[in-house]
């Protein structure tokens, strides 16, 4: 029997696999889910109500939630999507500032380099002594949190510019705007898409903690008013509600960056 020949060899290590049961995206969290509301209705058996209540309870407690307190989840939406417009815009100029103007670069720098060292707990205290309300307190807060993210970013997006790139725009003799418009923005967009991909759950749980210590009002307020009346259930109920935005958020950018990217083809490593 002859030996097989070195192509034979790397031809059926290229071959495309057998094709298998494989979940989606949507299926692996579907799967996920049911599987959690399974342990979840195993846990509640055997331990207390006030540390696991079961999932029919917990259920009631979001359909309360959604009916009779509605405006307190829009309050916490409307407070995230304001302070993450403004992040976005005041990010987006300084990573800007930091790579079209060298000399004030170090200096921006050492600013967002101080800003991400403050722990968030810091920061609302002092919004608490700042600020008399509570709406300029966690927008004050969101915003010191967030601005460096995108404004690191951003910067590190232009930087990554092709040279090539720039050197066959420079054979135009562009102005400093047109370089601005045709090349440094639509760039960037991918990397201010990804920032705010990655930080919207870190921006929704910031969100909660500053409004459960400084505002009576939101998701965070009456999460920790359930936790002061030990009712598990409506903390469990409005951590569900968020979890379901934080799905909604993460699906429409998806959607946002698969339209503004669409010029913009995907490598498939793992075919």
């Amino acid at each position: 029997m002859t030996a097989s020949s070195p192509s034979h060899a790397v031809a059926a290590e290229l071959a495309p696999p057998s094709r298998r049961f494989r979940l989606g995206d949507n299926g692996a969290l579907v799967l996920v889910v049911l599987l959690l509301i399974a342990l979840m209705e195993a846990l509640s058996r055997v331990v207390p109500p006030y540390i696991l209540p079961s999932p029919l309870v917990v259920a009631a407690a979001l359909w309360r939630a959604l009916t009779v307190q509605p405006w307190q989840l829009l309050v916490s939406l409307l407070r995230l999507v304001a302070a993450l417009s403004v992040s976005l815009l005041l990010g987006t100029a300084l990573g800007l500032a930091m790579s079209l103007l060298p000399r004030l670069r170090p200096y921006l720098r050492a600013v967002l380099v101080i800003d991400t060292g403050v722990p968030a707990l810091s920061w609302i205290l002092v919004a608490v002594f700042w600020f008399r309300n509570p709406e300029y307190r966690i927008f004050f807060v969101l915003c010191m949190i967030l601005v460096p993210f995108y404004a690191m970013q951003v910067h590190d997006g232009i930087r990554a510019l092709p040279r090539d790139w720039m050197e066959m725009i420079g054979t135009f003799r562009p102005r400093r705007a047109q370089l601005l418009r045709f090349l440094i923005l639509p760039h960037i967009v991918a990397y201010v898409l990804m920032t705010t991909k990655s930080i919207i759950g870190y921006a929704t749980r910031m969100l909660v903690f500053a409004e459960m210590i400084s505002a009576t009002m939101g998701v965070g307020a009456e999460m920790g008013v359930a936790q002061a009346s030990f009712h598990m259930e409506d903390v469990l109920a409005w951590t569900v509600l968020l979890i379901l935005f934080n799905v909604l958020a993460q699906g429409a950018i998806g959607l946002i960056e698969r339209h503004a990217l669409s010029w913009r083809s995907e490598a498939d490593v793992a075919s």
